[in-house]
């Protein structure tokens, strides 16, 4: 597995990359973002680690550009700041998850394992509920127009568009879509929710996601009037 890890903090860089490297993963380092942008111009990879805070052009900068020119590569944010608006932020502009610092190795190196794998074991389905579709490719949500979901969105909703039949709980959803990954919590459940509700409102769509923070949740249609806005 080839990745690219672009870190403006020299010495976190050289531990990141060793112990990556460790794990047999080929790492190219990038310090800044122009030069991370360099090495994608370049190279393909498996996956990408980018802080937000860089010089030159940040993480978000170089994501936004990637998923300009579609390129799809999943990518984990680092981020020196806990708050929210950073990781709504990164997931608004295309990234498949995120991670605080500071961060214990063992968890950078679950994230990076657990994102490749959902990248590498889509199948090929295009799943249909009500007015929408999800094809893997890309992955794309799609009514009267379609959006790009990040890897975490789309693995959530095709599990919510598998199990129509059924209210999945959060800690349900938590072993099922998160594998129990630390720092998975009822919180970063009901953000996910929030992206894909938005989504669907997006794409016109007549479908969203009925249940509230912490309880169980389901695919629902909705109709006229009583669609949420």
């Amino acid at each position: 597995m080839k990745l690219l890890l672009a870190e403006d903090t020299k010495d976190l860089n050289r531990a990141v990359s060793a112990m990556l490297e460790y794990y047999k993963y080929d790492v190219d380092c990038a310090f800044d973002g122009e030069e991370a942008l360099d090495f994608l111009k370049r190279e393909c990879y498996d996956g990408i680690i980018l802080d937000i805070m860089m010089p030159k052009k940040d993480g978000l900068e170089v994501l936004t550009e990637l998923r300009e020119r579609h390129i799809m590569t999943p990518v984990l944010l680092l981020t020196a700041k806990a708050e929210v608006d950073d990781r709504v932020a990164g997931l608004e502009a295309g990234a498949d998850d995120y991670l605080p610092k500071p961060f214990a190795m063992k968890e950078l190196l679950a994230r990076v394992r657990s994102m490749i794998r959902r990248h590498d074991t889509y199948d090929d389905a295009v799943l249909t509920f009500g007015d929408i579709s999800l094809a893997p490719e890309g992955p794309v949500l799609s009514a009267r127009n379609s959006v790009r979901l990040s890897l975490r969105e789309f693995e959530l909703l095709k599990f919510l568009m598998s199990n129509t039949d059924m209210d999945l709980s959060t800690g349900f959803l938590i072993r099922q879509v998160w594998r129990n990954e630390p720092g998975a919590q009822e919180d970063t459940v009901w953000l996910y929710i929030s992206y894909l509700k938005g989504k669907l409102r997006s794409v016109g769509s007549a479908v969203t996601i009925s249940g509230s923070r912490g309880g169980s949740f389901r695919l629902i249609e909705e109709t006229g009037a009583g669609m949420e806005k």
